[in-house]
Formats: structure tokens, sequence, C-alpha cells
């Protein structure tokens, strides 16, 4: 059996530490104290499965790319790189994202289900996005999803 993502990740940490790797080690220790966050915020320790601690590696993914953006904002292009290097140290760990045809196509099948149902036009969009975003995975972008979804069921009419 494989090691698992966070596994992978504290060996990662590890070998950053040996090779003095600043920004592999500064966005690993970020996102496996976030993980241990995760697993110790209800009223009992758990140990989150890969697709949870995928979740969690996601939203350190954006932060970081958040950050990098008001840095740019900031006029700060020296802090900019860094964010966007430790980006990519935690992206390499997520699954490749969908392209936008597979996404598109999720939606329009998803759009379809809805209207099997009864759903249709703007009253069908939260249930819409759910799904898409439950088959698209926990590293898809809600909002691009919400907005491509609003988009084919204004076309629709």
């Amino acid at each position: 059996m494989s090691d698992s993502v966070k596994t992978r990740m504290q060996t990662a940490l590890t070998a950053a530490m040996k090779a003095r790797d600043e920004v592999s080690l500064s966005a690993l220790r970020q996102a496996l104290s976030a993980i241990a966050v995760a697993e110790t915020a209800g009223s009992e320790q758990v140990v989150l499965d890969d697709a949870q601690v995928l979740a969690v590696v996601a939203v350190e993914v954006r932060k970081h790319h958040e950050t990098a953006d008001a840095f740019v904002t900031a006029g700060r292009p020296e802090k900019v790189e860094r964010e966007r290097a430790e980006a990519a140290v935690l992206e390499a760990y997520l699954p490749a994202a969908l392209s936008e045809a597979e996404l598109d196509g999720i939606i329009a099948g998803e759009i379809a289900a809805a209207a099997a149902e009864g759903a249709t036009g703007m009253k069908a969009m939260g249930k819409v996005v759910s799904a898409v975003r439950a088959k698209a995975g926990p590293t898809a972008d809600g909002a691009a999803i919400a907005n491509k979804v609003k988009a084919a069921l204004s076309a629709q009419g």
C-alpha cells in the first residue's frame, strides 16, 4: 500500500530540513500544522484520510495564492515570488485539476439531472453546485464552479 499524503509530506519536510530548502520547509510546516489543527479541532482527535488531507492542502494553496495577490497589489514583488513558490510546493501533492471540458461536462450532466427532478433555472443553482463540487473533488475551485453553473443556468433561460 502506498504512503498517505501526510506521510509523504512529513518525509519531504525532513528532506527539506536536511537540504536547507527554506521555501519547501516553510510551506510543508504550514500545511502539516493546518492538518494537525484539523485533526484536533473537534471534541476528540481524529486522523484525516487522504481526501481530507488534500482538502486542507488545497485551502493552504489557495491561501498562498491570495497572499501573493495581496502582495502584488501592495507592490511587494519579492514577497510574491516566495508565496507562489510555496504554493507550488504544496500543489505537487494535489491531483491534477479537471480540464475545462471535463468540468463543463459534469456541470451539464448535473443540470440535466436537476431538471429531470423538476429543478430548473436559478432555483437549481444550489443543488447543481453542490453535486458538481462533490464530483469534482476537494481541490476544485468552488467559486469557479458556481460561476460556470450560474452562466449555464442563465443561458438556459
